[in-house]
């Protein structure tokens, strides 16, 4: 039997080298042996061993797969009338070198020639934060015990689709996510009980394609969670992700000094107050 680059002689196949997964951002060290691995076959009835087993790590960097970020976060609440918008040049800034070349809203792209193997350099729309993948959170609706979100990704790339894209956020209250509308999802739970991590994908032949920029460029979907006593609260933007990740590439979020506010209380005793006294007020004349 020949294997690898085994020898005649018995020994061993060498060792291999220089080991990779041709995917940016990836970087694998080296193999290091260990014991030969088994396999169970005839319905576990016979057991047979490879010739010999050798163990690579492989490390992913975002850094090293792209030098910007590819996506950014923009925020809004029901209770607020600000939106917050992504970063400015989040992404890139216009005009600077090495930026994305980009398209004012409601131009014609130019025509392009685009090649059947390497992906197409990215063209996009002009935004302040030049980013070719938006997306939003905006908290929708507070009800007794549950509280609702809608999520909208936007693909701002005139030149690619994302088919079977992935977000995945960090909550602390996706442990108790009650249903999803229009996204599959999958709970991620990294650190044994803490459910606090979540992967959001298409539906299959429904939203799992992801067009390029346009009117199609959309994908939305909205979540109900339940309020969990303890933890859950309107302050201090507790309401807002606390990291998203696009197609495994880390979107940049907005300062949290920047997070929409709730109102001053005031604004909603001032009112009460007023209504009693007009009612008092009322009450008297009739009286007499």
């Amino acid at each position: 039997m020949s294997i690898g680059s085994a020898l005649n002689d018995g020994s061993e196949p060498r060792m291999p080298e220089n080991f990779t997964l041709g995917i940016p951002g990836y970087t694998c060290g080296v193999a290091v042996k260990i014991p030969p691995t088994k396999f169970h076959e005839d319905q576990g009835r016979r057991q047979t061993q490879a010739v010999a087993t050798w163990d690579v790590i492989c490390s992913y960097s975002q850094f090293r797969a792209s030098s910007s970020p590819a996506c950014c976060v923009s925020l809004s609440a029901f209770y607020s009338e600000t939106i917050v918008p992504c970063s400015v040049c989040s992404c890139g800034c216009q005009g600077q070198p090495g930026a994305a070349q980009c398209v004012k809203r409601g131009e014609v792209p130019p025509v392009l020639q685009l090649g059947h193997n390497e992906p197409p350099t990215p063209i996009l729309e002009c935004t302040r934060h030049m980013c070719p993948i938006q997306v939003h959170w905006h908290v929708k609706q507070s009800y007794r015990e549950y509280w609702r979100v809608k999520m909208t990704i936007r693909n701002l790339n005139l030149v690619r689709n994302y088919s079977q894209w992935n977000l995945v956020v960090l909550h602390p209250n996706l442990r108790s996510i009650t249903q999803v509308f229009s996204f599959d999802y999958m709970p991620l739970d990294q650190y044994g009980d803490i459910n606090d991590t979540g992967m959001f994908y298409g539906i299959k032949y429904y939203n799992d394609m992801l067009l390029q920029a346009g009117r199609s460029g959309v994908v939305q979907s909205e979540l109900l969670l339940h309020k969990d006593a303890g933890i859950f609260t309107f302050n201090e933007g507790w309401m807002f992700p606390r990291k998203i990740s696009f197609n495994g590439y880390e979107c940049v979020l907005p300062s949290p000094d920047k997070y929409p506010m709730l109102p001053n209380i005031s604004q909603f005793l001032a009112p009460s107050i007023l209504t009693i006294i007009v009612f008092s007020f009322c009450l008297i004349l009739t009286i007499f």
